[in-house]
């Protein structure tokens, strides 16, 4: 099993580890998941890590391209597994899930 890592500290402290299981991600996917991920930081400031791992589940079909994310808050933990027809769109999939889940999360918080 082949995985290359990217691990960037940004202005947050926020720890992006981005995984491409058994293929080798671009540097133009890479930068693509690293912008949607940080984005999230927009709407929760408690994200210590996110890790990504993308993988191709069967190469033969549609929808074969699959992206899990889990992000580490400060108070709890927020988890996205979607597939789509290309990693970005799994990608910007996982993001919305996530938004959604910070979003419930504050407003748990907020009662």
């Amino acid at each position: 099993m082949l995985i290359h890592e990217l691990k960037n500290e940004g202005e947050n402290n926020m720890e992006l580890t981005i995984q491409a299981i058994n293929f080798e991600a671009t540097d133009k996917l890479k930068a693509f998941v690293e912008k949607k991920i940080k984005k999230l930081e927009r709407f929760n400031d408690g994200i210590i890590t996110a890790d990504v791992a993308m993988r191709v589940v069967k190469p033969e079909v549609a929808k074969n391209k699959e992206v899990t994310v889990k992000l580490n808050l400060k108070n709890g933990e927020a988890f996205a597994e979607k597939v789509g027809d290309t990693f970005e769109e799994a990608v910007d999939l996982c993001a919305e899930a996530l938004e959604k889940q910070i979003f419930k999360a504050k407003e748990k918080k907020g009662r």
